[in-house]
Order: C-alpha cells, then sequence, then structure tokens
C-alpha cells in the first residue's frame, strides 16, 4: 500500500459530493418539476462513479491513513452503486406514480451512497463513523418521504431511534477499542491487538462495534427495525434498503474484523457465528407466518443475511469470496423480486398481501414468469444463481471445519424454501385475483433482466467467481 496525492483514491467520492451539489442547484432553479431529469443524471452520476474506481487509483492510502483503496474496495464499491442506481430508477416510478415526485429524492439517495463508498475505503474508527452517519442519517429521511403516509412516518421513526441507539453502540466501542489501543487507525489497533497486553479492553469494544454494525446489516438479534420499517416505507426505498446499505455494511463488516481485529479471530468469531445461526433460523421460521409480501422480504433478508456471516465466520480468503460472490447475487435476485412487488397495482393502487398475487400466471404469466425464477433462485435450487451463492460459502465453511454451521445453513435454506414456494404455488395454483395493472417499462426491463441473470450467472458463473476471488485476495494482501 503506497501513499499518493491527497485526491486521488477519493476522486469517486469527491466527483460524487460535487455533483450532487450541482444537481441540488439545478433542481432548485429549474422551473419545472425536475425529478425524472435529476434522477436520470444521479445514475449517470453513479455510472460515472464506478468508471473512476474501476479505472482510477488503486491499493493507495490517503487523507492521514483515513481513507483506503484497493480491488477490495473497488468490487464493494461498484456493487453497492450497481445497487443504488437499479433502486434509484423504481424510486423514480414510485414517485411519479404517487405524486410525490420531488427532486430531492434522487439527491438524497446519492448522498446515502457517498457515505455507503467512504464505509467501504474506511480505514480509521473515525471516518468509518462518519460514512455510517452520512448513510444513516439519509436513509432516516428515505423511510419518512412519504410525508402523508403514517406508516412511513411510523418507520421512519422507528428507524431513527434504534439507530440512533445502534451509532451509540457503535462509538461506545469504538472509545474503548480507541483507549485499551491508543488509536483509532485499523493498522494501529492491528499492531495493539497484536503486542497483547489490553486484549480484554478491546475484545469489550469489539463487541459494541459488532452490535453496532449488526444492526445496520439487520442480523438477528439486532433485527427488530427490518420488519416495521420494510413495510412502512415506500416500496422501492425498502427495496433501496435491503441492496445497497446491505452490501455496504456487510464489505464494511468484513473489513473491520478481518482487518484490524485479525488476530482476535478467536474471539469475534464466537459472536459472528451466534448472530449467523439466530439470522438464518428466525429468517426463515418468522417468514412462513407472513401475509404481507414487504414483511416476508424483510425476515427474508434477515436470512440471506445470516447465509452472508457464514464467509465472514470463516475468515479467511475463501469465505471472503464466498461472501462477495454471495451478495452479487443477492443484489440482483432483490432488486427483480422489488421490481415485481412494485409492479402490484390494482386500479392505479398498491397492493402488498401475498394473497393479491392469486392466479398472476393467468393474468400475466411473464411477470409471474421472472418471480418465480427469483424465488427459486432465493430458495438456492439449481439450475439459478442463487444455488452457487449458498454452495460456495457452505464449502467454505466445511473446508475451514465449520461443518455444523454448514448443516444449520443447510436446514434453514429448506425451511426457507417454503416460503418462496408458496409464493409459486399461489400464482401458479390459486383462484386468479384481480389482474395488476400493466407494469412500467422500468420496472419490466429490471425484473426480467434480473430473472434472466440468474439463470446466466448459474451457466457462466467465472467471471462473477474470479472478480469475487480477486477481490478477496486484495483484502488479505492489502
Amino acid at each position: 500500500m503506497t501513499a499518493v496525492p491527497l485526491l486521488g483514491p477519493a476522486v469517486p467520492e469527491i466527483f460524487m459530493a460535487v455533483s450532487a451539489l450541482a444537481l441540488l442547484m439545478l433542481g432548485a432553479f429549474r422551473a419545472k418539476d425536475s425529478t425524472t431529469l435529476v434522477t436520470w443524471l444521479a445514475v449517470a452520476v453513479m455510472a460515472v462513479a464506478g468508471g473512476l474506481a474501476i479505472h482510477g487509483t488503486h491499493n493507495a492510502i490517503t487523507f492521514n491513513n483515513l481513507f483506503v483503496v484497493n480491488g477490495f474496495t473497488v468490487f464493494a464499491k461498484v456493487m453497492t452503486l450497481v445497487g443504488a442506481a437499479l433502486t434509484l430508477l423504481l424510486i423514480n416510478v414510485w414517485a411519479h406514480q404517487e405524486k410525490a415526485a420531488r427532486f430531492e429524492l434522487p439527491l438524497i439517495v446519492l448522498f446515502a451512497t457517498i457515505g455507503m463508498m467512504m464505509m467501504i475505503s474506511a480505514n480509521d474508527l473515525i471516518s468509518l463513523y462518519l460514512g455510517i452517519e452520512l448513510q444513516s442519517l439519509s436513509l432516516y429521511v428515505l423511510a419518512a418521504y412519504h410525508r402523508d403516509s403514517q406508516r412511513a412516518t411510523e418507520a421512519g421513526v422507528k428507524y431513527f431511534v434504534l439507530g440512533a441507539l445502534a451509532s451509540g453502540l457503535l462509538l461506545y466501542g469504538s472509545s474503548l477499542v480507541y483507549g485499551f489501543s491508543g488509536t483509532t487507525s485499523f493498522d494501529g489497533i492491528a499492531a495493539a491487538v497484536k503486542s497483547g497486553p489490553n486484549t480484554i479492553g478491546i475484545i469489550v469494544g469489539v463487541v459494541f462495534v459488532i452490535a453496532g454494525l449488526a444492526f445496520k446489516v439487520s442480523a438477528v438479534p439486532f433485527h427488530m427495525w427490518t420488519p416495521d420499517v420494510f413495510e412502512g416505507s415506500p416500496t422501492p426505498v425498502t427495496a433501496f434498503f435491503s441492496i445497497a446499505p446491505k452490501i455496504a455494511g456487510l464489505c464494511l463488516f468484513l473489513r473491520v474484523l478481518v482487518g484490524p481485529f485479525a488476530s482476535m479471530i478467536e474471539q469475534w468469531q464466537q459472536v459472528i457465528i451466534l448472530i449467523s445461526v439466530l439470522s438464518m433460523v428466525w429468517g426463515s421460521i418468522a417468514a412462513i407466518a407472513q401475509t404481507s409480501i414487504k414483511r416476508l422480504m424483510a425476515y427474508s433478508s434477515i436470512g440471506h443475511v445470516g447465509y452472508v456471516l457464514i464467509g465472514l465466520v470463516v475468515g479467511n480468503e475463501e469465505g471472503a469470496r464466498g461472501l462477495l460472490f454471495y451478495l452479487l447475487i443477492y443484489l440482483f435476485m432483490n432488486v427483480g423480486t422489488f421490481a415485481v412487488i412494485l409492479s402490484m397495482r390494482v386500479k392505479g393502487k398498491y397492493v402488498e398481501q401475498i394473497a393479491d398475487l392469486s392466479g398472476l400466471s393467468k393474468n400475466n404469466p411473464l411477470m409471474a414468469a421472472s418471480l418465480a425464477t427469483l424465488m427459486f433462485s432465493m430458495a438456492g435450487i439449481p439450475p439459478l444463481a442463487g444455488f452457487l451463492g449458498k454452495f460456495y460459502v457452505f464449502v467454505a465453511a466445511v473446508n475451514a471445519g465449520f461443518v455444523a454451521l454448514a448443516v444449520v445453513g443447510l436446514l434453514a435454506s429448506v425451511v426457507g424454501a417454503f416460503y418462496y414456494l408458496r409464493l409459486i404455488k399461489i400464482m401458479y395454483f390459486d383462484e386468479p385475483a384481480a389482474a395488476f395493472d400493466p407494469p412500467g417499462w422500468t420496472s419490466g426491463i429490471i425484473m426480467g433482466g434480473s430473472s434472466i441473470l440468474m439463470l446466466v450467472f448459474f451457466i457462466i458463473p467465472a467471471p462473477l467467481v474470479d472478480s469475487a476471488e480477486a477481490a478477496a485476495r486484495a483484502l488479505f494482501l492489502g
């Protein structure tokens, strides 16, 4: 890792921040509605930022050791940008259908994404916290964005209160780590942990840090906000919550634990095993009784976090590769599913009950086929990419000696398959409910493209696996 000119490694983030301010001025001074224009420009900004990240400075550190860029951070940032851009397009569709279009909406998403990118490149507890808070404050506003909805307001308040608690836990843990190590730098903490005299105090701090990060990715037992916020928030905002912040949060989780706290793996591994098992089991069981598809997706998201954390438990390059590959598949599975949910409109009104999908194969066979493909993939059934996502994390666990953890994950997958397959049964074998309005072209392309990618990624996984492997190697070499 080499020191480089101050701004070099942070060019994508700086470009996004400057562009966001320029778009803010454009929206403020444009006479007519500018939501669609600002949205597409924001998507273009994310695309350019992704290109700058891929082709920009690599293996570098700057801002006085606060900010790092390597192959791992680039891979994680590109995933986050893709997820944010796709969900932003869905948000634009919803905003116009609900007559809630305001140019501030895409800008809030843009600022949240900048925070996520800062989190991923954080090399210090202070820069980590700043990135998390920039993301979190934006997400609180998004949750309560639909001001005329009591459910959205309630979701925003719950998210804010519990998020503040989680931030407090994270700050307290960070202060303990700083107090016992004498530094907030990841490199300095790693050196202090290896020296050993204050390890007990650092362990306590790490537990609080894990609790704060577990809240951000909605892992059990810090998941209590997820079902209510997912149900109360506008559907595309829920999609955003379940994709981009999850990807950024889990990548940060991996960087923090296998970076500064790598030599304490025997201590934090036990905590992550417990969180992973609880998330897989509770995510599978609690979803069975749900009647709202958004709440079902909330518990599904919790379960998937449990599977991803298996890769973190392993704590080596193979586990990191499985984690990153799983997140890549999860991105497209989720965005496609939420594109379908956003298309559940009857006579101009959104419906969210699972029963509303009854007989969808007769009313809209293409939408039913897309959702069925995505549900099969989420259940981990071949020949779809969701199977490979679970396969790689389970194999990594078995190779590292965590056979029991892999077995628990396999059993949780079997239980979880029940509610995914139940949706398919309802669509194909129940009597038709009221027909949905025709989906817009944006939602149609995203749901159709995502379902096709599930098959393509299964048939040709090598480019994705190789990219994930290179990113994992960069993490452990860095």
